[in-house]
């Protein structure tokens, strides 16, 4: 029997102006459905819109229309983006489905017959943004701690769902089930700032509120709009009906994926709502990072949302699905926020897709087109140079697989590129071009096309989970069926004989200068008065500082300093400054310090402890994977008890906020920075 595999993303408020961030969570959850039937499981996609509740009421009374027509619009967009994207989702559930609506109206029947809902009197606070309903404690600054906007306080008659009563419960969940809410951040965060402090009943109607599903046992309420819509993820399976096969067949769920700041609801709320319905929890919730520019998150009210800049549509348009879905699986560390500028997507497109990737396809099928009539060549007898590159190849699967059931989407794509990689450094190696000159050398010739014909079919398979466009054509212009699933990752299927097609560049390169001026032009031509300087296109902020001497202490902290007068040295001062890039592979608070971060830095084959002055921009979780540029021959201290081997260098602008400086180019941790 097969294996099944449920996985849902958040439902998403169809408010329009859609941006990258928004893809982030479907485009990782459509990667890993992908993925599990591309193994042969049986998988249920399911994503959809949260159309009831507040937000719409007002809106659409704006507009002098009906809160379905001010909705429609907006969720055919939002399908519009999916289907650009690629995104093959198995149901797209709307909350205003009838299904859905009498599914809500079960939960709370039942709810109700059991004791667990209650008629008494709210009074308290409500982000009408967030649609979350908050006390006076969990206020910051007398604002939504969320979102950060005003706040209402608000009295009315309400149903409350005893959430306080299973507390207990939802902790010991916790405790026993490690893997239930991840990453361990979000454990924490729920237990320290939440369960701890003692659960509070969840008022869970609204009379104030029509656009909404009226209560069964009081039609005058309408459902809080979370209950509404966390319950989209068994209503879509049938639950509470006599059709609920597919209910029987893929509850639990085996991932909830959503954005940190929905984790609350998610992780505290629905496992109540589930324990007090007497159903099985989900298998795993999973609270990933948000997409920032300039430290902030993306949010079309900070405006750092451009549509010039982040549009799904015009990204898509302007560089093409594969390129949008590339840098999101790709870029982002898994579970941690993700940087976004023009220039560090078009930077990591032209850099893997097309310089490694589209260069192994090119340089592979010009040598076979020219030396073997377009045919792939016979395989010969593989020699100790091969050896390297096929071990590779054969272990492909098993560490794709491996880093894909830790939903770590980055580092599989990391291992298909280390592959791409080899196969690159392979042609350096055995040099075809220099075997195609010495007739005498033509089954050599052959072999190590076959070779590098062989990776291109490989990673084409395995990147189709990733990459929806590129993958196919490069099976297709080596005769290799389109349609081929991880059954066919084993090296040497590749038939002798098979025609191979020359394909123009899979994909172009960009010229990164010219990009990023036309598109400072289009954002200044909406947008006359921008700043200069504070458009997402780049990296650290214009002004800002660069140098980073070391501390008095001779320590490691590495933060920026604002320009000064310092007096001049001469080139050979500075060459006694030894520079090297290094990657972050662990980091951690320093403890009683709200400023120091501990990070665990690989420069080359060394491994450094490190001590930077940057807990306040960076979170531990955002650091790892991090290339940054290291300060390597100062003399170590001791910080707060933590051994420092180095400074990480940040440029600081003139409001003191810190960038990491990081290389251009991706290059190897150990690189020397001149």
């Amino acid at each position: 029997m097969a294996k099944k595999y449920y996985i849902t993303t958040p439902i998403y408020y169809p408010s329009g102006n859609w941006h990258i961030g928004h893809c982030y969570t479907t485009v990782i959850c459509d990667a890993l459905s992908r993925f599990h039937k591309m193994k042969g499981e049986e998988v249920y996609f399911l994503t959809g819109t949260d159309e009831h509740g507040q937000k719409v009421e007002k809106e659409a009374l704006k507009r002098g229309i009906t809160p379905l027509e001010f909705i429609d619009p907006l969720v055919a967009e939002l399908k519009d983006t999916w289907r650009m994207l690629d995104i093959d989702y198995d149901r797209f559930i709307r909350t205003t489905d009838e299904d859905h609506v009498k599914c809500v109206q079960h939960i709370y029947q039942k709810l109700y017959e059991s004791g667990d809902i209650y008629k008494a009197e709210y009074e308290g606070y409500y982000c009408t943004p967030c649609e979350a309903f908050w006390t006076e404690g969990q206020l910051k600054e007398g604002k939504c701690p969320d979102c950060g906007r005003e706040v209402t306080r608000q009295k009315e008659e309400s149903y409350f769902f005893r959430l306080s009563k299973y507390a207990p419960r939802i902790l010991k969940l916790y405790e026993d089930n490690p893997q239930f809410l991840q990453p361990t951040s979000r454990v924490n965060e729920m237990v320290n700032n939440f369960l701890k402090a003692g659960l509070t009943d969840l008022s869970v109607s609204r009379t104030t509120v029509k656009w909404g599903v009226p209560l069964p046992f009081d039609p005058k309420h309408t459902a809080y709009v979370w209950i509404d819509a966390l319950s989209n993820y068994i209503s879509a399976l049938g639950y509470g009906t006599g059709h609920d096969e597919a209910y029987k067949k893929y509850w639990p769920a085996e991932l909830h994926l959503v954005g940190k700041e929905i984790v609350r609801f998610h992780a505290i709320i629905w496992p109540a709502i589930l324990m007090a319905l007497g159903e099985p929890m989900p298998k795993q919730i999973y609270g990933h990072g948000w997409l920032l520019i300039g430290g902030e998150k993306l949010s079309k009210s900070k405006e750092n949302a451009r549509p010039e800049l982040t549009d799904p549509h015009e990204l898509v348009k302007r560089y093409g699905a594969d390129a949008v879905r590339y840098y999101l699986l790709r870029e982002i560390p898994f579970g941690s926020d993700g940087e976004y500028t023009t220039e560090r997507f078009l930077l990591r497109i032209n850099a893997d897709l097309a310089n490694d990737l589209g260069n192994l396809v090119s340089r592979t099928q010009a040598m076979i087109v020219q030396n073997f009539d377009g045919k792939v060549p016979p395989r010969g007898e593989a020699e100790s140079a091969d050896n390297e590159l096929i071990s590779m190849c054969g272990q492909l699967f098993e560490r794709v697989d491996a880093d894909m059931g830790a939903l770590n989407a980055p580092d599989a794509l990391s291992e298909i590129f280390n592959l791409v990689a080899r196969a690159n450094k392979y042609i350096d190696e055995t040099a075809p071009w220099v075997l195609a000159k010495d007739p005498a050398q033509k089954a050599r010739l052959g072999t190590v096309l076959y070779n590098l014909a062989e990776v291109c079919r490989l990673c084409a398979v395995a990147l189709k989970p990733f990459l929806t466009v590129a993958p196919k054509k490069i099976l297709k212009s080596f005769s290799c069926d389109e349609e081929a699933g991880f059954d066919t990752l084993k090296f040497g299927l590749l038939q002798e004989g098979a025609a191979v097609e020359k394909l123009p560049p899979v994909f172009p390169r960009f010229d990164v200068k010219k990009e990023l001026a036309e598109v400072e032009k289009m954002v200044k031509k909406n947008t006359p008065s921008a700043p200069a300087g504070q458009l997402p296109l780049g990296g650290a902020p214009s002004g800002a500082s660069t140098s980073c001497p070391p501390p008095a202490s001779g320590g490691g902290v590495g933060v920026g300093v604002r320009p000064s007068t310092k007096s001049e040295i001469t080139i050979d001062d500075f060459s006694k400054i030894e520079l090297k890039i290094g990657e972050v592979i662990a980091c951690e608070k320093v403890e009683k310090s709200d400023k120091l971060l501990h990070e665990t830095v690989k420069i080359g084959d060394e491994v450094r402890s490190i001590v930077s002055g940057i807990a306040k921009f960076y979170t531990p979780e955002e650091m790892v994977g991090k290339r940054v540029v290291i300060v390597t021959n100062l003399k170590p201290v001791k910080l707060r008890g933590v051994l420092s081997e180095g400074m990480i260098l940040c440029a600081e602008d003139e409001k003191g906020n810190l960038s990491l400086l990081s290389p251009e180019k991706l290059v190897e941790s150990g690189a020397n920075v001149r």
